[in-house]
This record gives C-alpha cells, sequence and structure tokens, in this order.
C-alpha cells in the first residue's frame, strides 16, 4: 500500500495471539471512524485459515476495542468475495449480524466458475469470428505504457471524464513488486494496438480491470476476442474468472451494457457488502458462544 501512503491517515492493524500473528487489517482513519482501507478494493479482517468462528469473534472484539480505546466511534468494514478465499469464509457475515452493523453498500461482481461455465452467449461468438476475420493477436507484454497511454487513458476521459485510480507510474510500480500477479495483455491488429486489459492474478482467481479498447471494439470484436483467449487459453486452470463490478451509486445502480457484455461469457452474480459497525457494539460478541 506504499505506493498511496500520502493519500491516507494508516491505522492497519497486526493482530497476534502468543506471540503468533493470526490476522491482519488493512485500515486507514479519518474522523470518528476507522474504514477497512479505502486504497484496497478488497479487504476487511483477514486471518489465519486456523482460526475457528469462536477465535475469530475474539479476534474482531480484540480490534473494536483497541479501535474505541483509542477514541474512535465506527469502523467501516467491507467483506472479502468468498472466490478470494481458499476456504469458506463468512464467519465476519455472521457476526455482522450479531454486531447489529448497518449495511451500507452492496456490490456486485460478474464472476464465471470455470469448471463449469455456461455456453457464451451468441453475440460473443460473433465478436470472436469477427475477430479472427480481423486477424487480431492477443500478446503478454511486459510495458504498461503504450495501453496506458494510447488506450485507456483517452477512453476514461472521453466516456466518463476520469481517470484511471492508477496512474501509470503507480501500476508500473506493483507490477514491479508482484511480477507474476499483475499481468497485461494487449491486442493487436496488424501490429497496432487495438485493445487490453490487465490481470490481477491469485492462485484461485484471475481478476481482469482496466477492460479497454478503441472505437472499433464492437466492429472488430477486439475485447470478446481476448477475454475468450484469457478464458479458455491463459487462465482455463483456474477456478474463477472475475470480471469485477458494473455498479455505480452504491451498489443501487448497473451499468446495463456492461453487465449484460460480462454475462455474455457466461459470468454470474456474487456480492461484497460493506458494513458500519459501531464500536459501543462489541460486547455483544460475548453472547455469541452458550
Amino acid at each position: 500500500m506504499d505506493y498511496h501512503q500520502d493519500r491516507f491517515e494508516d491505522y492497519s492493524l497486526m493482530v497476534y495471539k502468543k506471540e503468533k500473528l493470526i490476522a491482519v487489517l488493512p485500515a486507514n482513519a479519518s474522523a470518528n471512524r476507522v474504514f477497512s482501507h479505502q486504497g484496497l478494493t478488497y479487504g476487511g479482517l483477514l486471518f489465519s485459515d486456523s482460526l475457528k468462528l469462536k477465535d475469530v469473534s475474539t479476534c474482531l472484539k480484540s480490534v473494536l476495542k483497541y479501535f474505541q480505546s483509542n477514541g474512535f466511534e465506527y469502523l467501516q468494514l467491507k467483506q472479502l468475495p468468498a472466490i478470494y478465499s481458499p476456504i469458506p469464509n463468512d464467519e465476519l457475515q455472521y457476526l455482522m449480524f450479531v454486531l447489529d452493523a448497518k449495511l451500507l453498500g452492496r456490490e456486485t461482481f460478474s464472476v464465471l466458475k470455470l469448471d463449469n461455465k455456461p455456453k457464451l452467449s451468441k453475440d460473443r461468438v460473433a465478436g470472436k469470428k469477427r475477430a479472427i476475420k480481423q486477424n487480431l493477436v492477443v500478446k503478454e507484454e511486459k510495458d504498461l505504457a503504450a495501453f496506458w497511454n494510447n488506450i485507456l487513458i483517452p477512453n476514461l476521459a472521453e466516456k466518463h471524464q476520469a481517470k484511471p485510480v492508477h496512474s501509470l507510474e503507480e501500476i508500473t510500480y506493483l507490477k514491479t513488486k508482484f511480477p507474476n500477479n499483475i499481468r497485461q495483455f494487449n491486442v493487436y491488429q496488424e501490429d497496432i494496438l487495438v485493445a487490453g486489459t490487465i490481470i490481477f492474478e491469485t492462485k484461485q482467481v484471475a481478476h481482469s480491470q482496466y477492460i479497454s479498447a478503441n472505437e472499433d471494439k464492437n466492429l472488430i470484436g477486439s475485447l470478446d476476442f481476448l477475454h475468450i483467449h484469457l478464458i479458455e487459453k491463459v487462465f482455463k486452470d483456474k477456478m474463477y474468472f472475475d470480471f469485477g463490478t458494473s455498479n455505480k451509486n452504491q451498489g443501487r445502480n448497473i451499468n446495463a451494457g456492461l453487465q449484460y457484455w460480462k454475462e455474455g461469457f457466461g459470468a454470474r452474480t456474487i456480492t461484497q457488502d460493506f458494513y458500519e459497525i459501531d464500536l459501543r457494539n462489541a460486547n455483544k460478541l460475548d453472547a455469541v458462544f452458550i
């Protein structure tokens, strides 16, 4: 998280049991609230897979009491989507209920389960056929600059009057730290860059982010071709392919066109919840186990 440390007041915690690290909470603080780190897409209280429900409850209470003793009143906690955990991980979901935590938002993610994926839609198949006729080629690249400067930044500026969350310098820095987990895939037509995406890869999941193409994407099927290639060849042995969210307005609205495109690959919906915990409720965890 060092690359954007100047934007946040860090309040991350490490939780120990008898000098053994058992959990971490990436977090930042603002006014009377602590946030499950606002600079991270995923997060929450991350704990050892050896911890059972009672241990997680004790761990969470310790965290809440620590924040309360340091003058905070609320903790806003984001849940880790289930596909990113190698084992069942709904302990925190249950404990949010016990704590009477307030549900602030719920975002959807379009996810493809690769060992049981539905058929491609007719539109996605047609896009692939157009791409083949146009002699498109997919290449993995180490350098991110061409995609960032020639495709991504102009697209976001024109369509959304926005900039990428990561600057080129930041994403390049991250890639140097995690060269096997952050991978750039570009699409070329006669050696001209026409589309691309960056993949964040974990043991179980390939997550496609910053999906972008030039104005001919529908005509030549570049993004369809790219993602079919990634799903069927590059990441076919993963458990999940994650297209990310299509949400706006804290999950209350969905970009219908983007959702339709993702579901055309067979992706279906999972959710990520965002909660606010009143730290005065920490003692409610004492009554869970009777």
